[in-house]
């Protein structure tokens, strides 16, 4: 359920940004869903994704770890801030096969701040299966924003950490 005070049209802008974006594109990752505290991100596996073993290169689960993270934290920022990861620590619980389709991270802010913020996300295949499990410290930047224009809140103000 979207949060009342968030800008669809903001939050619609975030997408299109992360599925255009060099990095992510060149994964082919796409932002789902976004609200407060929360995201989910989609990766379709495919052979750029692979290590020599035919396995999905831990990398690649890291990146994932790290987006649903940051997305995940990033919706109660103020309008004129930023974000960047401070640490990242995740753990690999399962190997990811080349056939195995598309994972799916979701990503949960644990503890919101108006500097600091802390959350984690899990990375599931299409059956469900736990494929790793990570946290971050995140950062916020003043002065960093995504300079849209569209307001972040329809209330104009921000929700408190």
């Amino acid at each position: 359920m979207t949060d009342p005070r968030l800008n669809p049209i903001y939050v619609d802008a975030v997408k299109q940004l992360v599925e255009t974006a060099n990095y992510p594109s060149l994964l082919g990752m796409r932002l789902t869903a976004m609200d407060l505290d929360t995201c989910e991100v989609e990766l379709v596996v495919d052979d750029r994704h692979l290590q020599p073993f035919g396995i999905v290169h831990g990398g690649v689960i890291a990146t994932l770890i790290d987006t649903g993270t940051f997305w995940a934290a990033y919706m109660r920022l103020p309008e004129d801030a930023g974000l960047v990861n401070v640490d990242l620590k995740l753990n690999y619980l399962s190997a990811v096969p080349s056939d195995l389709g598309k994972l799916t991270v979701r990503g949960e802010c644990l503890k919101p701040g108006r500097q600091i913020s802390y959350a984690q996300a899990f990375v599931e295949d299409e059956a469900g299966r736990l494929i790793a499990h990570g946290t971050s410290t995140l950062m916020a930047i003043p002065g960093r924003s995504l300079n849209f224009d569209v307001p972040k809140f329809l209330t104009g103000s921000s929700p408190q950490p």
